[in-house]
């Protein structure tokens, strides 16, 4: 099996941790020219009201072609603590999130200097409590029509195209009985509410075949 061309993501989607899951080898995209309104800096949870984005600010560049490599977070302004009360707020009453709470807080107590780092760190973390063992490496050089599959561009917030591999199996979520249960949101909104049996969750969100 190719490996798999994945963006890089700030607490990626479930979609995109099921291609963790279905491929042993995965590249990503670090070369890239960075593009703006994606999951690489923001990620959809489930609060109170309904779905919430969290964004990570990130430097403006002069440079319209900026590889997503040399992305900065932004020093400014107190995102951190905000992302962090936003989770502690969503999923304070999860039955995992004491379990896994002193895991992630750390991520946003210490300053990290680019995006690619603080979401590779993240998705490490993630593959270590969920049991994923895929290999990982980021590309080298931009490939604008790789053999391998591509989902550079297929897993995002808007608009995102077909995934025949992929249908959302449902899961308890904390706010289900006055939402409805909201799919694909970010990993750790099915890592908080399932724990240990998120890995089934994914292995059940693939079709087979496809």
């Amino acid at each position: 099996m190719n490996p798999v061309l994945l963006s890089t993501a700030y607490l990626a989607p479930v979609q995109y941790y099921c291609k963790l899951y279905a491929y042993s080898e995965v590249r990503i995209e670090a070369c890239e020219h960075y593009v703006k309104q994606s999951y690489r800096n923001r990620c959809l949870i489930a609060g109170p009201q309904g779905p919430l984005a969290l964004t990570v600010p990130v430097e403006k560049s002069d440079d319209l072609k900026c590889p997503t490599r040399d992305i900065r977070i932004s020093g400014h302004g107190h995102w951190r603590h905000q992302h962090w009360n936003a989770l502690v707020s969503a999923y304070g009453l999860s039955p995992f999130f004491e379990y896994y709470a002193d895991d992630f807080r750390p991520f946003f107590e210490k300053p990290y200097a680019y995006l690619l780092d603080f979401n590779e760190a993240l998705r490490e973390l993630v593959c270590n409590l969920i049991g994923l063992q895929p290999v990982i490496e980021r590309t080298g050089t931009y490939l604008a029509k790789p053999e391998d599959p591509d989902f550079r561009e297929v897993i995002r917030p808007r608009h995102p195209l077909p995934d025949p591999a992929f249908q959302a199996r449902p899961y308890y979520q904390v706010f289900a009985g006055r939402l409805g249960f909201i799919p694909n949101l970010s990993i750790v909104d099915l890592l908080f509410n399932m724990g240990p049996e998120s890995l089934l969750v994914l292995r059940d969100s693939i079709l087979p075949g496809k």
